[in-house]
């Protein structure tokens, strides 16, 4: 599908939509942990790329443009948050298939269980049912339809001013940005992030963590057993406490998937994923340029002469 056609098809106005996430203040998400990656010793640094500034996108004038502006943004940085928790799956699966664990495997597999609220043993069988569980993916068509409600399409004061895409908050002073309609009495601020990437893996991060959203890991976990990929539409049944709206908000994020074809992105990025589930595929990609890890991005042909 080229880019001319795919932004006709996201043809729903934006006024109501960045009225609600100019007015909405979501009730309070859970900010992550330090702001770093806990990380296996080979998967290399953050690419340069992610702390690109969030584009202007007020200054789009036509609804599709801006729509697939916005969409493509947030595309390639979703891509990296996942192929990074894919790498740790993968590491995750080679400790659990280990005859014996050193005091390195031990580290790491505590690391995470603290990251991920898992409380078990080190190294049982239930920590790891619990872990791989918890360190999975989000389709990118979740992420993409969140973070436009949440963020008025990357307008709102928030996005702009802490890139913060999905309305976390924080509770220390000074941790972010404070809303203008905060009640007297109340400590909250919306968090800051340094990137908009930062903003996707907190928001990834807190799906897989919260208490709340055991609907959606369940729901993910068991297409994963079925051997599917869990959908955006099917996981946003586990969004019930994303929002005080409740199946209303359920609902508007499942219209705002069908009506921008964002099952488009989702089939794009499993086609990316199914070329490069190893090791070393992961690898590219989590180092990869931005370009690369757009959705029409096609590798140009090789044109060197054979000998």
């Amino acid at each position: 599908m080229s880019a001319g056609l795919r932004s006709l098809m996201l043809f729903v106005p934006l006024l109501a939509t960045a009225l609600w996430g100019t007015l909405y203040s979501p009730p309070p998400l859970e900010l992550p942990g330090p702001d770093d990656d806990i990380e296996l010793v080979t998967l290399p640094g953050l690419p340069d790329w992610v702390l690109d500034p969030l584009p202007n996108f007020d200054l789009y004038q036509d609804v599709t443009e801006k729509k697939a502006a916005f969409f493509s943004y947030l595309y390639s940085r979703t891509v990296l948050v996942n192929s990074r928790i894919l790498l740790e799956r993968q590491h995750l699966r080679h400790l659990q298939a280990k005859a014996s664990l050193d005091d390195s495997d031990k580290e790491w597999l505590a690391a995470q269980a603290e990251r991920l609220r898992v409380d078990e043993d080190n190294g049982s069988d239930e920590m790891f049912r619990l872990l791989l569980r918890r360190l999975d993916t989000v389709p990118p068509s979740l992420v993409l339809a969140q973070a436009a409600n949440e963020s008025a399409w990357g307008t709102s004061r928030f996005a702009r001013e802490g890139n913060n895409l999905f309305g976390q908050w924080c509770f220390s002073p000074g941790c972010g940005l404070v809303p203008l309609n905060r009640p007297e009495g109340a400590s909250h601020e919306v968090a800051r992030f340094r990137s908009a990437y930062h903003s996707v893996r907190a928001y990834v991060q807190n799906l897989n963590r919260h208490p709340s959203y055991k609907a959606l890991r369940d729901l993910r976990a068991s297409a994963r057993e079925q051997g599917k990929h869990p959908t955006g539409v099917q996981l946003a049944a586990g969004l019930g406490h994303y929002s005080e709206r409740g199946e209303a908000y359920i609902q508007e994020i499942r219209g705002m998937i069908r009506q921008n074809n964002l099952t488009w992105y989702d089939q794009k990025y499993r086609d990316t994923i199914g070329k490069r589930d190893n090791i070393e595929g992961l690898l590219e990609l989590a180092r990869a340029p931005e370009a690369q890890l757009q959705p029409d991005y096609e590798p140009e042909p090789d044109t060197a002469s054979a000998d």
